[in-house]
């Protein structure tokens, strides 16, 4: 048994998996505890789209994350310090996470609204679909607001001061989220000037504030790897930030799907064994499996929410569309095997007519169950690896969800 303890955050190992770098263990916050591996739920505006913060935690969240740059825009964070902090704000009793912000500021300035292109399949400049809102240098990012066109400039030190203003207990290293566009030599460039140099500045910000903020409880750190697909890059930053007094860490930046546990692996082998591990938006089942496989303890990922607004719900058997004709006489349950709310008080034919008759409670309905789906499936994950059935179990859950298509 492994323990990490800081003023903040202490990180307990209980299980390894032999032949791979998985792991069970406990992470404790101020705010409570998360079993690890565990998926965390996005609250990105301090709230999960159509469901109440009572609904998110009877799905099985231990934790949620929220998002720096929308909640500094909107509300502010000061307005979210008056209030008590964001445990307070949106009535969240669990353990918080905040993104930086860096995947927001970088997406506007590639052009991107939402999702960044991760698959470098293009050579092409990415910008040519939508206006560039956002300008890079060493200092920081410039961008002008998504909402009013106002001009704003995130540093390492102002994305500090909105995740202490917000007070979620992990917060995250400002960092240069880059893609698979940018070629070798832009990479090294983005650690060497950026990404590393905003690490140590992120951190003396963040122990600054901690100090000068004894009246709330402590905020722990994490660094952030970046180094897209190339080995010898992220194996280079998860040193550099290894080296450094954080409490944690996130391996984040564009990853290749064909070789997304290659990668995670290459940062966990160089990273503090003893400090725990957080993925930065990942929730495909194949994904999810590689990623713990080779060491991540948490992650999160927007997508099981977003798809269920559209209809698309998880099952065993792949992910199904609610709205398809053969459902409009189904009265079972949608999902017979699933044990959340949605499951078991509505047929397949009433969320069906839902979705027909655009009724909002169909998205608060297929949200419920999609993230019960991959909080339990993470839960029976961590389960397999305590009880040393890691392997078979992938192979038949992944075998199940893919069929012919499953590794």
């Amino acid at each position: 048994m492994i323990r990490s303890m800081t003023n903040a955050l202490e990180f307990e190992i209980h299980h390894r998996l032999d032949g791979a770098l998985a792991r069970t263990g406990t992470i404790t916050t101020p705010h409570g505890t998360i079993q690890t591996p565990a998926f965390i739920p996005v609250a990105t505006r301090a709230a999960m789209r159509g469901i109440t913060t009572e609904q998110l935690a009877g799905t099985g969240a231990q934790a949620a994350l929220v998002n720096a740059y929308h909640l500094y825009l909107r509300p502010g964070h000061n307005l979210i310090d008056r209030a008590g902090g964001i445990h307070t704000f949106m009535n969240w009793q669990g353990p918080t996470f905040s993104d930086s912000g860096g995947f927001q500021v970088m997406s506007l300035g590639v052009g991107f609204k939402k999702v960044i292109d991760m698959t470098g399949d293009r050579a092409e400049n990415v910008t040519h679909k939508k206006e560039k809102l956002a300008w890079i240098d060493d200092d920081g990012v410039r961008f002008k607001s998504h909402l009013d066109g106002s001009m704003h400039t995130f540093t390492p030190e102002l994305s500090m001061q909105i995740q202490h203003g917000i007070g979620a207990d992990i917060t995250f290293a400002f960092d240069e989220l880059t893609t698979l566009h940018h070629d070798y030599y832009y990479q090294i460039e983005s650690l060497d000037k950026r990404t590393h140099p905003w690490a140590v500045r992120s951190l003396a910000e963040h122990q600054r504030l901690n100090a000068e903020r004894s009246h709330r409880p402590p905020q722990a750190l994490f660094g952030v790897v970046q180094g897209a697909d190339h080995e010898d890059l992220r194996r280079k930053s998860a040193k550099f930030l290894g080296e450094m007094d954080f409490d944690g860490y996130g391996l984040g930046g564009a990853l290749r799907k064909e070789n997304i546990g290659d990668i995670v692996r290459w940062m966990n082998e160089e990273l503090p064994d003893d400090k725990p591990r957080h993925m930065l938006g990942i929730s495909e089942p194949d994904d999810i499996f590689a990623c713990i496989e080779n060491g991540a303890d948490t992650f999160d990922c927007v997508s099981p929410a977003r798809v269920a607004r559209n209809g698309a719900m998880y099952t065993r058997r792949g992910r199904i569309n609610i709205t398809r004709a053969q459902y409009k006489d189904d009265f079972t349950p949608f999902d017979a095997d699933c044990d959340c709310y949605s499951c078991e008080h509505y047929t397949s034919a009433y969320i069906h007519h839902l979705f027909n008759a655009d009724e909002l409670l169909s998205k608060t309905l297929a949200t419920i169950h999609n993230e019960r789906f991959i909080v339990r499936l993470v839960d029976d994950i961590r389960a397999s690896i305590a009880d040393g059935t890691f392997f078979e179990f992938k192979n038949k859950f992944l075998t199940e969800y893919y069929g012919d298509r499953s590794q």
